[in-house]
């Protein structure tokens, strides 16, 4: 089974995720939509309400399995596993339709909110996979959103080195590092700059 780093951004680079309840809205449809789901993301959270036991990860066959991701007010990355045959592509249409609905009825919008298609480049190597982590975990230090990963709360970072409850990721499938040695990975600059030659053709911006 193929991984690939994925990538969409908003049109005109608009900013998609005005609040902490919208970023929490799109990492709640990753996690639900990973299975084909039996009911829409808006029925499964009535059903939460009335305290029903639905799973929706025993909902129906997997597209995708997520390995990192994270999330920035006017793009995603993630990186994806794909189970079945054009499990990406379905699960991102689906992941990002269903945003889109819910964001343009928040704010009294029409009309699309991504720009054109979804961008996807295969991952080679384990090496390449470990390295693209990294570079997606780093992305809002990057940008000079926050000062260290950790405090970005709407990646996967906090989740790899234990800062976070919850499980969006399935990283010990891929990986069989310790959360500190991931950490100082991450944190080790010099290391992150001498290496993104190894992943530079298959970053997406």
């Amino acid at each position: 089974m193929e991984i690939f780093h994925v990538f969409t951004r908003s049109i005109a680079k608009f900013t998609i995720f005005l609040n902490h309840n919208d970023y929490t809205r799109m990492i709640e449809l990753l996690k639900y939509y990973k299975n084909k789901p039996i009911l829409k993301f808006s029925d499964y959270k009535k059903l939460k309400k009335m305290k029903s036991y639905y799973n929706p990860v025993k909902s129906g066959s997997p597209f995708v399995e997520i390995i990192a991701y994270c999330l920035m007010p006017t793009h995603i990355h993630l990186v994806l596993q794909e189970i079945s045959p054009s499990g990406i592509s379905e699960y991102m249409r689906i992941v990002l339709d269903s945003y889109t609905r819910y964001f343009n009825k928040k704010i009294g919008r029409k009309g699309p909110l991504w720009e054109g298609r979804v961008k996807k480049v295969f991952v080679e190597s384990d090496e390449q996979l470990l390295h693209l982590t990294r570079y997606v975990h780093l992305n809002p230090v990057s940008a000079g959103i926050v000062e260290k990963p950790e405090d970005w709360v709407y990646s996967s970072y906090r989740e790899y080195i234990g800062m976070k409850k919850g499980k969006v990721c399935n990283k010990e499938k891929f990986f069989d590092f310790s959360k500190e040695e991931y950490r100082k990975f991450v944190e080790d600059r010099i290391d992150y700059q001498r290496n993104l030659e190894i992943i530079k053709h298959i970053i997406l911006e």
